[in-house]
């Protein structure tokens, strides 16, 4: 690619930072991976199955830590806020009735009447939630997400323009962070969000900032392509 073209930095975990690298190289773009955080497992304490009616999930990390109680509810019913979540918890023997597009909270809204007794297993760091009126919910954590510092290479790749794709709005927080410690210049920097909420949390003073109105990996990736062959209009 050639030099005007910015990178695109991932810095979301493992393994889904690998997995949109791959995504994103075969759309051309230069994609470089740095996980900014580690996904660790949380013990947790069991809801027995027939105190459920269905489970609710906000990322497929609950699934991959979620550990070998996730048996305990094989055949359930499950909401996935997207796909790769989706995908998961179908791996994980669970029926999955329903997959978001635009976040946990609209999908809410969308609950089967059968299903009034949610089980929803999450990160440490999460959404709030409000179920609507008649449906209770029990949150259990199982996964804990511990950020990380830049490593030297990153802080020298982004001394010069680059497109940072946020998946979270931990991640946007964090990677503001980090920039303000290493004394990183915002303004040669482009963010692609996941959505404006995540935007948000990574605050201003971005060479640009721009989000997706609905969560997808896919229309992320094409908003930080649209942006890497626009950069001139948005480098200083």
């Amino acid at each position: 690619m050639s030099d005007l073209v910015p990178p695109l930095v991932v810095i979301r975990p493992e393994p889904g930072a690998s997995a949109t690298r791959e995504a994103a190289r075969t759309m051309g773009l230069d994609a470089r991976v740095f996980p900014l955080f580690d996904v660790r497992a949380l013990e947790w304490e069991p809801v027995p199955p027939g105190e459920v009616d269905a489970l609710l999930f906000g990322s497929a990390n609950a699934l991959r830590h979620g550990g070998a109680a996730l048996e305990r509810y094989r055949g359930l019913p499950a909401y996935a806020v997207g796909e790769t979540t989706a995908a998961a918890a179908r791996a994980a023997g669970l029926e999955v009735i329903a997959t978001g597009k635009g976040g946990l909270q609209p999908m809410l809204g969308a609950l089967s009447g059968r299903h009034r007794r949610l089980l929803r297993l999450a990160g440490r760091e999460r959404v709030d939630l409000h179920p609507p009126d008649g449906v209770t919910m029990t949150t259990r954590e199982v996964y804990a997400s511990k950020p990380l510092p830049f490593p030297p290479a990153l802080a020298q790749l982004l001394a010069r323009p680059a497109v940072i794709l946020l998946h979270s709005g931990e991640a946007a927080a964090h990677f503001a962070r980090e920039c303000e410690r290493a004394g990183i210049d915002r303004g040669k920097l482009a963010l692609a969000s996941i959505g404006p909420r995540v935007a948000g949390r990574a605050g201003e003073g971005w060479a640009a900032s721009r989000s997706i109105s609905r969560p997808s990996d896919a229309a992320l990736l094409a908003l930080a392509a649209q942006m890497c062959q626009d950069s001139a209009n948005w480098l200083p």
